[in-house]
């Protein structure tokens, strides 16, 4: 099992950005990719973006392309989503997941952090 600890959710006005980390740790040995999804109330968890702890084929849904950047730092076990030029419709609880394969599906992964709301004022 891996423990994720995230931080960096907060409001904000639109146009500005965010920038959402993820500690990883505990049995991080199968945890090959990591990946960021988000929930707005009353939709579907909604996969944002993917990436291997190597950085392999970062990914992201069509929504965020050009505006958020995946990295990832094995050596300090941390995930970073950067959020710019962010919009009202980015409002969510965005959370972390590992997963030992890389997908964009949320069935993939095992393990989740507990969730940070970004708030995007219009």
């Amino acid at each position: 099992q891996v423990q994720l600890v995230e931080s960096g959710g907060g409001l904000v006005q639109a146009g500005n950005s965010l920038r959402l980390s993820c500690a990883a740790s505990g049995r991080t040995f199968n945890s090959y990719a990591m990946g960021w999804f988000r929930q707005a109330p009353g939709k579907e968890r909604e996969f944002v973006a993917a990436i291997t702890w190597t950085g392999y084929r970062p990914s992201y849904t069509d929504s965020v392309k050009g505006r958020f950047t995946i990295s990832s730092d094995n050596a300090k076990n941390t995930v970073s989503l950067q959020m710019n030029s962010l919009k009202p419709e980015d409002t969510a609880v965005y959370y972390c997941a590992s997963s030992p394969v890389y997908s964009s599906t949320w069935s993939s992964y095992n393990d989740w952090g507990q969730g940070t709301q970004v708030t995007v004022s219009s």
